[in-house]
């Protein structure tokens, strides 16, 4: 059985290796934040991320399971109504006519 990482253990990891903290990061601050990207239209939003937000509130008695299960659906919902965006395609250049020469 992995023994568990007290706090001052995991402090120490951290300032020893550089850039841990990355790889360590929680999947709920990951969630979070590509939440809040997506609600302000900087990225897509995953159905992925309300669904590990979710967990988390019902983990930690923010909020019931059935109210979870309620949210969940309505993102859920909400994100299959959606029409999937679509990328922009660059407008073809406007093709000027090709000037006739002048006979002389």
């Amino acid at each position: 059985m992995p023994a568990e990482l007290g706090g001052s253990q995991i402090s120490s990891l951290l300032e020893t290796l550089p850039g841990i903290a990355s790889v360590l990061r929680s999947p709920v601050a990951d969630a979070l934040i590509k939440a809040m990207r997506g609600a302000a239209g900087l990225a897509e939003f995953e159905v992925e991320d309300a669904e590990e937000l979710i967990r988390y509130a019902v983990r930690r008695g923010l909020i019931g399971a059935d109210e979870g299960d309620r949210v969940l659906a309505e993102v859920q919902d909400a994100l299959g109504k959606r029409k999937p965006k679509q990328a922009k395609k660059a407008k073809p250049a406007a093709k000027k006519p090709a000037k006739k020469k002048a006979r002389r």
